[in-house]
C-alpha cells in the first residue's frame, strides 16, 4: 500500500442531497446495443448561480451513464460521435479482446464526427471499472467524456442500496465558475505535473451529502477520473476497510496499514464501511483536510449477519523464474533528465520539443513508435522494470492485463501484492511489475497523467 511519503521513497460551495448523486441509466436500442452519444453540453459545475460550462459529455451527463453488467455478460455499446473531432472509447481495466480496447491509432481507427462504432465484448472479471475517451484524451477526458462500468459477481455481495459508485474528478474553473477551456493544451501542464483542477466533484455534484443507515454495510466504489490529480485519502478516519484495488478484490479485507493512501488518476479503490456516525471523504494533501463528500448516517435496521465479500477473480500468476525482463527509462519534463529523444523517426531539438509538445520519452522515444517496445508469446511472464528519471510522479497504466507490483525502491511492497492495472511511481524511483501476457494483440503502456501521455509517455507491446 502506497502513501505519498512512501511513493517518494521517504521513511466552497455545497450541493446538499438526500441520497447518493444519481448515475443515469443507459439507453438500449432495439437491437440490444446500448446507445451512448458523445456530444457538447452546457452544465453548471459548481452550483446554480455560476456560469454554464461548455463540456463534452456522454448522453449529456457527468459522469456518463453507469453501465452495469454481471461477470460473463456480453456488453454491446454503440458510440455515436456528435463531437467536432474524432473520438473512441477505452474500457479501462477490462481484459477484453484487443480490437475492442478502443485506442485510436493502435487498436482501431478513430470514430469521425457524425459516425458510429460498435463495441461488443464479454466481461471476464467482476469489479469496479470505467470507460473514457481515448483520442486526444488530455482534451476529451478533461471536458467530461468518461463514465463508470460496474461488473457484479454472479451473486452480488451487496444489494443496489448498499453499493455506491463514487466518481471523483477535479475541474479547472474560472472565477465565474465555468470550465476553463482556454487553458487546455497548456505546455506548462504538459511539462510539469499535468492538468490539475481547482474544484472537486463527486458524480458531477459539488460536495454532496449521501445518506447511509447506521450499522449496515456499504460498498463504496471510488474512481479517480481526474486528468492528473493524485488524491490523498485516509479510510481509517471513518473505519473503512479495503475491499479491492483497480477492480480486483483482495483475498483478505483489512483496514489500511498506511495512511494517507494515494489514489492516482485512473485508479479505483473499493471500500467497505459499517457507519455508526457521520463522516466525510477528505482530500489530505493540503494544509488541512478538504471534505469533498459528506455521509449523513441515520438510524437503520442494523445486522447481525457477517459481511460477505466478493472472491478474487481468477487471474494467471506470473512465473518469475521464467520471466522476460524489459527495462523502461522515463526521461524529460521540466527539471528532469533529458536524453536524445526520437519522435516519428527524427531526433528532436529543443525547439522541436516546444513545437511538437513531445517533452517526455521512454528509452529515448517519444510517443508511439512503428515497432513495439517488446514482443512476447501468449502465456509468457513479463517483468517491466520502470525507472523514473524525471522530477514528477506518474501513474503508469497497462492495457489489457492486470499485474502485481513486485518491487519498489525506497519503500516496502505489500505482502499480498494486490493486482493492479495502474501503478504510481515517484521521482528517482524504480518499480518492477509482473504479469502473464495472456491477451493477444497490440497493447498500450502509458502514463495516465493524460498530458504526459500526449507529450510522449506512450509506448506499446505485442502479445503474439
Amino acid at each position: 500500500m502506497i502513501t505519498r511519503r512512501r511513493l517518494l521513497g521517504v521513511a466552497g460551495a455545497s450541493g446538499m442531497l438526500a441520497t447518493a448523486p444519481a448515475l443515469f441509466d443507459v439507453a438500449f436500442a432495439a437491437d440490444g446495443y446500448i446507445n451512448i452519444t458523445a456530444g457538447p453540453s452546457k452544465t453548471k459545475l459548481i452550483n446554480a448561480d455560476t456560469a454554464d460550462s461548455a463540456l463534452w459529455l456522454y448522453d449529456n451527463s457527468t459522469p456518463g451513464p453507469e453501465i452495469r453488467a454481471t461477470i460473463g455478460d456480453r456488453i454491446k455499446v454503440r458510440l455515436i460521435n456528435n463531437l467536432e473531432e474524432p473520438t473512441s472509447i477505452h474500457w479501462h481495466g477490462l481484459r477484453i479482446a484487443n480490437e475492442m480496447d478502443g485506442v485510436s491509432g493502435l487498436t482501431q481507427e478513430p470514430v469521425m464526427p457524425g459516425e458510429q462504432f460498435e463495441y461488443n465484448f464479454v466481461v471476464p472479471d467482476a469489479g469496479t471499472f470505467w470507460y473514457h475517451a481515448h483520442n486526444k484524451s488530455w482534451n476529451q477526458v478533461a471536458r467530461g467524456l468518461y463514465g463508470p462500468l460496474i461488473v457484479d459477481e454472479q451473486k452480488p455481495t451487496f444489494d443496489k442500496d448498499h453499493d455506491l459508485t463514487i466518481v471523483i474528478d477535479d475541474w479547472r474553473v474560472k472565477n465565474d465558475g465555468s470550465f476553463d477551456i482556454e487553458s487546455l493544451g497548456n505546455l506548462m501542464d504538459w511539462s510539469h505535473g499535468g492538468r490539475l483542477g481547482n474544484w472537486l466533484t463527486v458524480n458531477g455534484e459539488s460536495r454532496p451529502t449521501l445518506e447511509l443507515k447506521r450499522g449496515e454495510a456499504y460498498r463504496l466504489r471510488l474512481i479517480n477520473a481526474a486528468n492528473a490529480r493524485i488524491l490523498d485519502l485516509d479510510p481509517n478516519r471513518f473505519g473503512a476497510k479495503v475491499l479491492a484495488y483497480d477492480g480486483q478484490p483482495l483475498e483478505d479485507v483489512t483496514a489500511p496499514l498506511y495512511a494517507p493512501m494515494l489514489l492516482g488518476p485512473a485508479q479505483r479503490l473499493d471500500l467497505v464501511v459499517i457507519p455508526e456516525e457521520n463522516f466525510a471523504l477528505e482530500e489530505l494533501s493540503g494544509d488541512r483536510p478538504f471534505e469533498f463528500a459528506y455521509f449523513q448516517v441515520k438510524d437503520g435496521a442494523g445486522t447481525t449477519e457477517p459481511v460477505r465479500y466478493p472472491r478474487p477473480n481468477p487471474l494467471p500468476e506470473p512465473e518469475l523464474d521464467k520471466a522476460k525482463v524489459f527495462e523502461i527509462d522515463m526521461t524529460g519534463g521540466a527539471m528532469g533528465r533529458f536524453t536524445e529523444t526520437v519522435y516519428k523517426g527524427q531526433v528532436l531539438s529543443n525547439e522541436d520539443m516546444r513545437r511538437t509538445g513531445q517533452i517526455w520519452a521512454f528509452n529515448g522515444v517519444a510517443n508511439l513508435a512503428d515497432d513495439p517496445f517488446f514482443s512476447v508469446q501468449q502465456g509468457e511472464t513479463v517483468v517491466l522494470a520502470v525507472k523514473n528519471d524525471t522530477a514528477f510522479a506518474h501513474a503508469m497504466h497497462v492495457h489489457g492485463h492486470h499485474f502485481r507490483v513486485i518491487e519498489r525502491s525506497g519503500a516496502t511492497v505489500d505482502d499480498d501484492k494486490p493486482w493492479r492495472d495502474t501503478f504510481l511511481i515517484g521521482p528517482d524511483q524504480v518499480v518492477k511489475i509482473a504479469f502473464v501476457a495472456d491477451n493477444p494483440g497490440k497493447w498500450l503502456f502509458h502514463c495516465h497523467m493524460l498530458e504526459h501521455a500526449a507529450a510522449g509517455m506512450n509506448t506499446w507491446f505485442q502479445v503474439g
